[in-house]
């Protein structure tokens, strides 16, 4: 009987749609923020200058991405800055030949450098590079600061449609974030001892990820002053406790049963009150007396956080404070820029986006390519660095651009110019935001024929563009297969291994810091090294799932470490777990128990990051019962993916 035939696992991974509702505010956002500047454009004779504003709205609408109303003042302005300054540059170079291949190019490596440095440095890359393309590409109205200009307009009538109901909603989505962590801890609570753990483990990791980056980003110059602030920082603050006294409960021995229903019921409570902001006097608790170190520790730690969830106006500077306070700006700068020069993962990828975005500049200007800049917008979207796979990019760009033409196709041939183009943007427009929560290749869809329409009302060539543009997409694609990721085969260990093994060795200081301090002594930080691990390891599993929707040998090498990846999370909820059941009441380990842990996971930490065997460990060095067994045991699991038993 034949084989059934079926798709590649990279491919069906990204054509699959995201489960994700669609944001209805985004959507109307969108569709009037682009089509309100056509609409005056066309007004007043200048249907350019309306491309143009909308275009600058087309990259604050991709860059609004934040829940918070005072993070969105950031993510989108800043962007645009850089996206003005990159159209400033390619401005001033179009039509100058080789001058504009260099400038180009150059952009490019400062744009992949920046990329890597976090979210809104990602997407400030991104717009600086493919604004200077466009600049370089097209010819723009003059004088040379207008097309900068328009750009920037473009972005604060995003800016200013985002913020309108700011004074309405003070607050709301900051609470709502918090409310939102600790329904997901109640969730955890749910699956304490059941398969499910480790997924809604994972879910409570990206919501306090969330949670602390909202946050946070304001803290350093309004802690102590904004007592709504300070308040939201308690109560995520009370939720971690409760975090890690659920890791206690879960690996709770078998014979005290599931864990009672009650505990989770508590915690959802605790969600409601916060995000409706209720004080006073905390309700009764109606918890079960507990069972043992880990519901004793359960029931201690909700209790707390009842306390500080209907506190009105807790201390900003008490001493218990699990976060510490993150550094000031002009530390953070100065750290960023440090890591953007003095960083091997910055400079590796800046090299190989400017190799990439160099050889389609070069190519386009010895090979008569007609509009050719959008080879490079091409390289530009595949090889942006927190997009996933570049090969799975690359097929997933080629694949959603020829959906988007078929979009564009009866929209550029039928369509006449003039006030039909406000109502036909306004419809496409709302695709952006509903598509783009689906996956890449479903944002590239939307993206494509809006961009072609913008295009089409500054160059004028219609129906005409279409299978250029497809044309141009697939040479991107080709270029950035070859250029940015069949000549670096060994980027996939520095990015992935490497990673790993610093999360690992990180691990074995966590297992120290847990166990050779007396109980009740540095809690708060090792709150802190637990959650920064936590993040890491959110991190190494990202790209880990980046690699696996690769084509082999990069998918099979990923599919072969997986495992680790799942066994180190589960040391480090061991070892919390341990530590726990440590404060109240269970016996404390040997210093010679800690320390053969230790050893073990430095072991394999050194053998992750040099390929080395990994030093044979007696597997009966510890006894069956003593405190650190279970912790052991998880370090062993681990340890047998990197050498497997004979």
């Amino acid at each position: 009987m034949a084989r059934e035939s079926t798709a590649p696992p990279w491919l069906t991974e990204g054509l699959r749609p995201r489960a994700a509702p669609i944001p209805w505010a985004a959507v109307v956002r969108a569709s009037v923020a682009l089509a309100a500047p056509l609409a005056v454009g066309t007004a007043t004779g200048r249907p350019g200058y309306g491309a143009l504003v909308s275009m600058g709205a087309l990259s604050g609408v991709i860059g609004d991405t934040a829940d918070a109303y005072r993070m969105r003042v950031f993510t989108i302005a800043v962007p645009q800055l850089f996206g003005a300054l990159g159209m400033l540059c390619g401005t001033l170079v179009f039509g100058t030949g080789w001058t504009a291949v260099a400038t180009v190019t150059a952009v490019a490596l400062v744009s992949g450098m920046i990329s890597s440095i976090g979210a809104v440095a990602s997407v400030s890359g991104l717009l600086l590079l493919l604004n200077a393309v466009v600049g370089a590409g097209l010819p723009l109205p003059s004088p040379w600061w207008l097309p900068p200009a328009l750009l920037l307009l473009g972005g604060l009538v995003v800016l200013a449609l985002t913020l309108l109901a700011w004074p309405l909603r003070v607050g709301v989505p900051e609470r709502a974030v918090v409310a939102g962590t600790y329904r997901s801890v109640a969730g955890l609570l749910e699956a304490a001892g059941a398969a499910e753990y480790d997924a809604r483990r994972r879910e409570l990791t990206q919501s306090l990820n969330q949670s602390y980056d909202l946050l946070l980003a304001r803290r350093a110059r309004r802690h102590g002053r904004s007592p709504t602030l300070a308040r939201l920082l308690a109560q995520l603050n009370a939720a971690v406790p409760v975090v890690e006294a659920t890791a206690a409960a879960h690996l709770r021995p078998p014979e005290y049963g599931p864990l009672p229903a009650e505990y989770p019921a508590a915690v959802h409570a605790l969600a409601d009150a916060v995000e409706r902001g209720r004080t006073g006097a905390p309700p009764p608790l109606d918890l079960p007396v507990p069972a043992g170190p880990s519901t004793r520790a359960l029931v201690q730690a909700i209790e707390h956080a009842a306390t500080v969830a209907y506190e009105a106006e807790p201390d900003p500077y008490a001493t218990a404070d699990r976060l510490g306070r993150p550094a000031g700006i002009e530390v953070r700068a100065r750290r960023a820029a440090r890591a953007l020069l003095l960083s091997g993962t910055s400079w590796r990828y800046g090299l190989r986006l400017a190799l990439c975005i160099g050889l389609a500049q070069v190519l386009v200007s010895v090979i008569a390519v007609p509009r050719s800049y959008w080879v490079a917008l091409t390289v530009t979207f595949v090889m942006k660095p927190d997009f996933g796979s570049v090969f799975s990019r690359a097929v997933l760009r080629a694949l959603g651009t020829a959906a988007g033409l078929l979009i564009a196709m009866p929209v550029l041939a039928e369509v006449p110019h003039g006030w039909w183009d406000v109502p036909v943007m306004a419809a496409l427009a709302t695709l952006i935001p509903a598509l783009s929560a689906k996956g890449y290749a479903f944002q590239t869809a939307a993206i494509t024929p809006v961009i072609l329409l913008l295009s089409d009302l500054l160059n004028h060539q219609g129906f005409h563009l279409v299978l250029p543009r497809l044309y141009d997409s697939l040479i991107g694609c080709g270029i950035s297969l070859l250029a940015g990721y069949l000549l670096w085969p060994e980027s996939w260990r520095t990015r992935v291994l490497d990673r790993l093994a610093d999360a690992v060795q990180d691990t074995a200081s966590y297992v120290s810091l847990a166990f050779t301090t007396a109980p009740g002594r540095d809690e708060p930080a090792r709150a802190r090294y637990r959650r920064r691990l936590y993040r890491d390891l959110s991190a190494v599993r990202s790209e880990f799932q980046r690699a696996l929707t690769e084509p082999p040998p990069v998918g099979a090498r990923a599919q072969a470490w997986w495992p680790v990846v799942i066994a180190v999370e589960r040391i480090v909820d061991a070892t919390t777990a341990t530590r726990v059941r440590i404060e109240h009441g269970a016996p404390v380990p040997a210093p010679a128990e800690v320390a053969v842990v230790t050893r073990e996971l430095a072991d394999l930490a050194e053998a992750l990051r040099t390929g080395e065997p990994l030093p044979q460990a007696a597997p009966d060095i510890l006894a069956p019962h003593c405190a650190l067994a279970r912790l052991h045991h998880e370090v062993h699991a681990a340890r047998a993916v990197v050498a497997p038993a004979p």
